[in-house]
């Protein structure tokens, strides 16, 4: 089990926070408003009222004995640094912090932050990819350099093999699940169509019409070929 502690409970900290909860880890929330704290108090292991800038609260607490935290303070800037820079005096980490605009971001990189979350933005380029193109049905941002997107399987690549498709190696993009429809009977007899995945892809399999590809790989390639297959 793992053990995090998110600073901050807006929307974005709180359902980071319950999220990580519900899914069996230990997570201790701080924040220095008591509402924000009452209202989050049992969805998590632990809710504490605490000024983050304050250094001796922090370590009284065992910020450096997480797993990881999640600095969710966006709209105050410089609390945001002031923690982050304690944070790093007590060799906490990783830290996973939220940003509300370019500059809070360019700052945070300067501080050598490396995992940033620019919710508005990246929601913004989520739609936008997902309008690229009819085929893409789903996308996701994982972190600033990669993405995951499901694409229904256009024209040009219904009986191909991924090997003849050759994604990592043209494009370094993975596929790593293939959906496909099945045909199944009931107990009571009736024909239902179900949807199943094949979440281990082999070179050999092939590709069939109405197939849903799931693609993991570097942003600017999966941009580029939505493009392509959309031929924008």
């Amino acid at each position: 089990m793992a053990k995090y502690a998110v600073i901050g409970l807006g929307r974005f900290g709180s359902t980071v926070a319950t999220r990580l909860y519900e899914n069996g880890d230990e997570v201790i929330a701080f924040d220095n408003n008591p509402k924000a704290i009452d209202e989050i108090k049992g969805r998590v292991s632990n809710a504490v009222i605490l000024d983050s800038t304050d250094e001796r609260a922090l370590k009284e607490q065992g910020i450096n004995e997480m797993d990881g935290v999640i600095l969710a303070i966006g709209n105050n800037i410089e609390v945001s640094v002031l923690t982050v820079v304690i944070l790093k005096k007590f060799g906490a980490g990783p830290i996973y912090a939220k940003v509300d605009n370019k500059l809070h971001r360019r700052i945070m990189e300067l501080l050598g932050i490396k995992n940033i979350y620019f919710p508005e933005e990246q929601i913004g380029e989520q739609l936008a990819n997902s309008l690229l193109s009819k085929n893409v049905l789903n996308y996701f941002d994982l972190n600033q350099k990669l993405s995951i997107t499901e694409i229904t399987v256009p024209p040009e690549y219904v009986s191909k093999t991924l090997q003849d498709l050759a994604l990592p190696t043209k494009r370094k993009i993975n596929i790593i699940a293939i959906k496909y429809q099945k045909l199944k009977v009931t107990d009571a007899g009736e024909n239902i169509i179900e949807w199943e995945t094949n979440d281990m892809p082999g070179a050999n399999d092939v590709i069939h019409e109405g197939d849903v590809l799931v693609l993991l790989g570097q942003k600017h390639e999966i941009v580029s070929l939505i493009k392509e297959i959309s031929g924008k």
